[in-house]
């Protein structure tokens, strides 16, 4: 049951933590057991292996929060456990897999507008872009996800541009997956509120892809 696998993901060996937390991360595809882990107290555990755990655990730990995060009483738990800054830090230092795994989780927090400037001010913002630019397709989708979260705030909006958000957006808006390319392009029409983002992302050649996104892209 749901109950032991928290108690192993708390307090088990090392081994028995990654399996307890891969274990977590399949359960919670369901949404009735993403209810239930969290009445189980299965948060904080996840939370704290994200921080601490083994590689696998972390990987494991992010992926299940990542699917955890589609609840949304659960993003106020997830916060209240301290779970945005292991994130950001998974996102800009774990594994392909964990980067992919806490960039997912990241998106599905900074729905909550609280959470956009929690996860603006834990650093969030350069670990994106930098996954934006360089990662995965998967890690590009899930950290272009959001970015254009982050970009309805005004200083998240400055933030990005300085951090070279820009230029790494326009190229998924042009040559990413549909997905990132929706993803992308929803981050530069909230980034082109600012009017210097204007002419920057004009500079960096985004407005075709943007205008071309909009005749044939998703709706």
């Amino acid at each position: 049951g749901i109950g032991p696998l928290v108690e192993l993901a708390r307090s088990g060996t090392s081994v028995a933590k990654e399996k307890a937390a891969g274990a977590l991360w399949n359960l919670a595809v369901s949404a009735n057991n993403q209810v239930a882990i969290a009445a189980a107290g299965g948060i904080g555990p996840l939370v704290e292996l994200t921080r601490s755990g083994t590689s696998v655990a972390k990987e494991m730990a992010a992926g299940a929060l990542w699917k955890l995060a589609i609840n949304a009483d659960n993003h106020v738990s997830i916060v209240a456990a301290g779970g945005i800054g292991p994130l950001v830090e998974l996102a800009r230092s774990g594994t392909i897999v964990a980067r992919e795994k806490a960039a997912g989780a990241i998106q599905k927090l900074a729905i909550n507008a609280d959470n956009e400037v929690t996860i603006a001010a834990a650093g969030g913002i350069g670990p994106l872009v930098e996954l934006a630019r360089s990662g995965t397709s998967v890690a590009k989708e899930n950290a272009a996800g959001p970015l254009a979260k982050l970009a309805v705030n005004a200083d998240n909006q400055l933030a990005i541009a300085a951090a070279g958000g820009i230029g790494p957006l326009v190229k998924l808006a042009r040559s990413g997956t549909s997905l990132a390319k929706e993803k992308a392009a929803g981050a530069l029409q909230n980034l082109a509120i600012n009017a210097d983002n204007q002419v920057a992302i004009a500079a960096a050649g985004g407005v075709d892809p943007l205008v071309e996104l909009a005749r044939s892209g998703t709706s």
